[in-house]
C-alpha cells in the first residue's frame, strides 16, 4: 500500500518519530496516532515473566469519558458504573485474587481506601464472586468493592485489558484506572509486567489533583 508515493512503513516511522517527543511531554500514545492516521488499532502487549502477552480492546485515555460497564457483585447482582455516580472511582483491575501480586494490591488499596473521601475502590477480575468474597472475608478487607466480569466479558474489551494469548488468556491484564465524579478518566496505567504491582502513588496523586 502506497500513500502519496510513500509506503505505510515510512509514514508509520514518521508518525512515531514525531510522537516520541510529544509523548514525553504530553503522555500521548504514538500507537493511537498510528490508529488515527490509518484507521487501524495497534495491538497492545504486556509481559508475564518477560514473555509478551497480547492485550485486546481499547485502553482508556486520560481526559476521555470512562466507558459504561456492568459487572457482577458479591450477591450475583448487576453493578454498573452509574451506581457510583457522583463519587470518584478507583478501578484496580487484576487477573485473579488467587495470585500473590493481585492479593497484595487488593490489600494495599483496601488500606488506602480508609483515607479516601467520596471514593469507591473497585477490585475487578474474572474470578467468580464467591472466590472474591471468600478472599476478602478471610483477609478482613471491607473497604473495597469486588466486581467480577465472569459473565460480562465485554468489560475486558471496553477497558482494553483482555489478555488474548498465553496461559492467562481470558483473564484481565493488570491495570489501575482512576475516574472522577463526572466519570472522566484522570489516571490510567496498564502495568507493563503482569507480575509487578501498579504505581500506587500515581493513582493516589490523581485523586489529589
Amino acid at each position: 500500500m502506497l500513500v502519496g508515493g510513500a509506503g505505510v512503513t515510512g509514514y508509520a516511522a514518521a508518525i512515531l518519530s514525531i510522537a516520541s517527543p510529544l509523548n514525553h511531554s504530553f503522555r500521548l500514545n504514538p500507537f493511537l496516532l498510528f490508529e488515527s492516521f490509518f484507521g487501524e488499532t495497534a495491538m497492545q502487549s504486556v509481559t508475564r515473566g518477560g514473555v509478551p502477552v497480547e492485550v485486546g480492546g481499547d485502553f482508556p485515555v486520560v481526559g476521555e469519558t470512562a466507558p459504561a460497564f456492568t459487572l457482577t457483585g458479591g450477591e450475583l447482582e448487576d453493578v454498573s458504573l452509574s451506581d457510583f455516580a457522583g463519587r470518584r472511582k478507583v478501578l484496580n483491575i487484576i487477573p485473579s485474587v488467587d495470585t500473590r501480586t493481585c492479593a497484595m494490591s487488593t490489600r494495599k488499596f483496601n488500606e488506602y481506601a480508609s483515607g479516601l473521601d467520596n471514593t469507591a475502590v473497585l477490585i475487578v477480575s474474572a474470578d467468580l464472586p464467591f472466590a472474591q468474597s471468600r478472599f476478602c472475608g478471610a483477609e478482613g478487607l471491607d473497604r473495597v468493592v469486588t466486581l467480577s466480569c465472569f459473565r460480562h466479558s465485554e468489560f475486558r474489551e471496553h477497558y482494553g485489558v483482555a489478555l488474548q494469548s498465553g496461559v492467562m488468556a481470558g483473564l484481565c491484564a493488570r491495570a489501575v484506572i482512576v475516574i472522577d465524579e463526572r466519570d472522566k478518566v484522570v489516571h490510567a496505567e496498564l502495568v507493563s509486567e503482569i507480575k509487578n504491582e501498579p504505581d500506587y502513588d500515581a493513582a493516589l496523586d490523581a485523586l489529589k489533583a
